[in-house]
């Protein structure tokens, strides 16, 4: 894995030695992304550059350093990421009469751009990317991202010049870029954990939707230099709603045993792909079905022992570590697991905010970089099993979001709104759960209400950031697919755009990158969850058995014990940290005066959920930790402007 970083001026108005030197410092900042080689490229002429930091995971030879020039010499390339398909598109592309140098699938990328085009070159790539690529022709920069969203790309205005990176710490290396808070973006920020792209924690600055390509040069530089993205820049080569309606379109017709079998294949496909490397490679292992999928298909594909990582905890009721260790044995894994402490987890806690370098509140980040430090030491690339819950109807809020959609339907819509109106004038109180729960999503219009409700961590926080309008997202839609599919279809629909591409993916990005380790994740292959989409709600659901055709296919690799079990998920103790080791720093965090001098939340309405959570009532952890990590993210923000030399 790698980083990238660059610049497109408006006007031509560096040298080439400061041009080079700018460039070259954004990417820097990335040097935990790619510590094996450092390339920079720059045309002062165009007013463009191109920086990278490489992670050497295929060709470690210097015929894979980045930024590269396409054979033709048009295109110079910055690439962070992993065609998987790469072997096949170049030996089609030689028998097309293109010739290679080196064995990188970064070569290939470029002679399948000159063979077909940007947009068409992609939609042949199975992997993860953030591509930054500069016509010298057409004197043009297109930024581009993966299907999914697993590999982030960052952009946005340094005054009048473009400024882009795999993160925000590269675009913060830019002298001109002191953008102020996105108060709009942090309301979502409450609301779900985290920042859905196109949004981002700065003005004047986004990050590009999955499946996208965003084409630039200088003039409309010049002319995007406010606040808007240029929505009219972009083109989809790829989009997860009209592919999945397209694919409820043509349903999976064959029996189980055909879907099965259809669902190994796919799998097994998936994973021989990202186990193709040369540096070693692993697996995280939880235990949960998802990683003992990806665990198994690796074990059954390989001639030795599969290193497998797990982290358990001490002193914890949920500790999946011994399933974990049970799994491998009976694959016959080589693994490793580390027992951490409380105190373990919470030195993590004060790293996170330069590790994301945008809030970031799932609280699961803290195992998992724990977990990826783990498998660093005897790895560089570690598969995950990210995208089953999303693609089989894994989260039991899908069943209770469908239960309570049931129930509102046979309420008349003008009680049901009156109802969602007395809910809404409650405020917060409707977290508390059971009736007060329900009543807030009495005014729904559709499953996606329900669903929002459901996911929603601060149910009004415009409320509690001062001068705040909270940004439609997908989550806003009554229904994310407009008449096609079933609610379920639905939620798992809006899972996939947001929460997974900026929640999980973002979450193992950062976590792995930190470590300098490549996270890969087979069940997002775009044909499984094509396939994935295709298949009747009945071999997900179940019989109150989730993920029901995933559980049949790992039912072939390991007995039933360790295949039906619950869900427990991969969490952290936050309430317990925060009435203990964490009580004095949130403390500091939420102090009245800071928050009055600060002047970014309504004082009234953190102190109110502070105190309430220290007097011991329920849940509110949730909305606590967000407002934590924004508060510790901004004074991370803050030294680092200082130690700029900013205003």
């Amino acid at each position: 894995m790698c980083g990238l970083a660059g610049i497109l001026q408006s006007q031509a108005r560096l040298q080439a030695p400061e041009l080079a030197a700018l460039a070259g410092a954004m990417g820097d900042a990335l040097a935990h992304r790619g510590p094996d080689d450092r390339g920079v490229w720059s045309d002062a002429a165009a007013g463009v550059a191109l920086a990278h930091r490489r992670l050497s995971i295929l060709d470690l030879s210097p015929l894979g350093h980045q930024p590269m020039a396409s054979g033709d010499g048009r295109y110079w390339l910055a690439y962070n990421g992993e065609i998987y398909n790469f072997a096949p598109l170049r030996a089609e592309l030689e028998t097309l009469g293109h010739a290679f140098g080196g064995h990188s699938d970064t070569e290939v990328l470029l002679a399948a751009i000159v063979q077909w085009g940007l947009e068409p070159a992609l939609a042949r790539c199975n992997g993860m990317f953030a591509i930054a690529l500069w016509d010298r022709h057409e004197q043009r920069l297109s930024l581009a991202r993966d299907r999914v969203g697993k590999k982030p790309l960052y952009y946005g205005w340094a005054g009048d010049t473009l400024v882009f990176g795999s993160e925000l710490k590269a675009l913060w290396r830019h002298p001109a870029f002191d953008n102020g808070i996105d108060r709009d973006a942090l309301a979502l920020l409450l609301r779900l954990d985290y920042i859905p792209a196109p949004y981002c924690i700065h003005e004047r600055a986004f990050k590009l939707m999955p499946g996208r390509v965003l084409h630039l040069d200088a003039a409309m530089v010049a002319a995007g230099a406010g606040a808007h993205r240029p929505e009219q820049a972009q083109v989809a080569y790829w989009d997860a709603r009209e592919r999945m309606a397209a694919c409820l379109a043509a349903r999976f017709t064959g029996s189980e045993a055909e879907a099965t079998d259809a669902l190994d294949r796919q799998l097994r496909q998936a994973v021989a792909l990202r186990m193709v490397a040369d540096v070693p490679v692993g697996v995280f292992l939880s235990g949960g079905t998802d990683s003992a999928l990806v665990a198994s298909m690796m074990q059954a594909q390989s001639s030795t022992p599969v290193r497998s990582f797990s982290i358990g905890f001490q002193d914890s009721g949920h500790d999946e570590a011994p399933l974990a260790k049970a799994v491998a044995g009976h694959l016959g894994c080589d693994h490793t697991e580390l027992y951490v402490s409380g105190a373990d987890a919470l030195a993590v806690v004060p790293q996170l905010p330069a590790m994301f370098d945008e809030p970031f509140a799932d609280a699961s980040q803290v195992p998992t970089a724990l977990v990826a430090r783990l498998a660093r030491g005897g790895v560089t690339v570690a598969l995950s099993g990210d995208g089953g819950d999303e693609l089989f109807f894994g989260y039991t809020r899908y069943q209770r979001a469908l239960r309570n959609w049931r129930a509102l339907r046979h309420v008349p819509a003008p009680l049901r709104h009156w109802l969602g109106r007395r809910s809404a004038a409650r405020g917060e109180d409707s977290r508390a759960g059971g009736l007060a729960a329900l009543l807030a999503e009495a005014g729904a219009d559709g499953i996606g209400d329900v669903y929002r409700n459901r996911i929603s961590r601060w149910r009004d926080p415009a409320a509690a950031v001062r001068g705040a309008r909270e940004p439609a997202t997908f989550y806003s839609l009554p229904d994310p697919l407009q008449g096609r599919g079933e609610p379920a279809d639905a939620m798992m629909l809006a899972d996939f755009t947001t929460y997974l591409a900026d929640d999980l993916l973002c979450k193992v990005d950062r976590t792995s990158m930190a470590a300098s380790l490549e996270a890969r994740a087979p069940l997002l292959d775009w044909n499984v969850a094509e396939f994935a989409w295709s298949l009747p709600q009945d071999l997900k659901l179940r019989g109150g058995t989730t993920k029901y055709l995933p559980k049949q296919v790992l039912r072939r690799y390991l007995p039933d014990a360790m295949v039906f079990r619950g869900k427990r998920g991969f969490g952290a103790p936050v309430t317990q940290w925060l009435r203990g080791d964490l009580h004095g720093w949130a403390g500091d965090l939420l102090d009245p005066r800071r928050l009055r001098q600060d002047g970014v939340f309504e004082e009234a309405a953190v102190s109110t959920v502070w105190q309430r959570f220290r007097q011991g009532e329920r849940k509110w952890h949730t909305h606590l930790w967000n407002v934590l990590m924004f508060q510790a993210w901004q004074a991370h923000w803050q030294a680092q402007r200082a130690r700029a030399g900013a205003p």
